[in-house]
C-alpha cells in the first residue's frame, strides 16, 4: 500500500523528529533515550527502533532536519548582504533557547565517533544550503574565480560558533556583521581562491 504524502506516516515522522530535537535540547545527547522520545511523540518505541534502528539513527535524521529547518538562505544579489544575513541567521539560531541548546548539546558532548558524525551532518547540511551564495558571487564577478565557496562559509560561521561554544561571549548583530565582512574581505583578496 503506497504511503500518502502528509498522511499518518508523515505526521508520525514529523512528531518523532520534533520530539527528538526537543529531548536533545532538554537533556543533551548522553541522556536522550528512545523511550523518552517515543513518549514525547506519542508513539510506541518499537516504531522508532523499526524506522531508525535506535538512538544514533534517530538523532542523525533529526539533526539533519533541524540544521536545514533552522537555515534562512538569502539571495539579495550582493555577497556582502547575503553573508551578513547568513551570519545574522546563525546568531539568531544560536541565541534562540531551543536551537542554541541543541547546538550546545551536539558540541558539548564527549568526543566519540558517533558525536563527530552528528556534528559533521549538522555542518554539512547547513553548509550545503549556503555555499550557493558564494558560488553566485563568483559567477557575478564579485569574488575571484576559483574561490572555495565552502571555505568562505566556514570563515563566516567559525568566529560565531567560537564565541558561542568556546569563550561564551555574547552574540550580537555586530559580531555577525564582522564575521561576514571579514570573510568577504579575505575572499576578495583571493585568500580562498585556488
Amino acid at each position: 500500500m503506497p504511503t500518502r504524502p502528509g498522511g499518518r506516516t508523515a505526521r508520525t515522522r514529523r512528531a518523532v523528529l520534533e520530539a527528538t530535537v526537543a529531548e536533545l535540547a532538554a537533556h543533551g545527547y548522553g541522556a536522550l533515550t528512545v523511550e523518552r522520545v517515543a513518549t514525547r511523540a506519542g508513539v510506541h518505541k518499537t516504531t522508532l527502533y523499526r524506522r531508525w534502528g535506535g538512538k544514533q539513527g534517530l538523532v542523525a535524521e533529526a539533526v539533519e532536519g533541524f540544521a536545514a529547518g533552522a537555515a534562512e538562505v538569502p539571495d539579495s544579489g550582493r555577497v556582502e548582504e547575503d553573508l551578513r544575513r547568513w551570519a545574522r541567521s546563525i546568531v539568531a539560531m544560536l541565541t534562540a533557547r531551543d536551537s542554541g541548546a541543541v547546538v550546545r548539546a551536539l558540541f558539548s558532548t564527549g568526543e566519540t565517533a558517533e558525536i563527530r558524525d552528528l556534528r559533521r551532518r549538522f555542518y554539512r547540511t547547513r553548509s550545503a544550503l549556503v555555499v550557493p551564495i558564494v558560488e553566485r558571487a563568483v559567477e557575478r564577478g564579485e569574488l575571484p574565480t576559483g574561490t572555495d565557496a565552502a571555505e568562505v562559509i566556514k570563515q563566516v560561521g567559525a568566529p560565531l560558533y567560537y564565541r558561542f561554544l568556546v569563550i561564551a561571549e555574547p552574540l550580537t548583530p555586530a559580531a555577525a556583521d564582522l564575521a561576514a565582512d571579514a570573510a568577504v574581505a579575505a575572499a576578495r583578496a583571493g585568500v580562498f581562491a585556488g
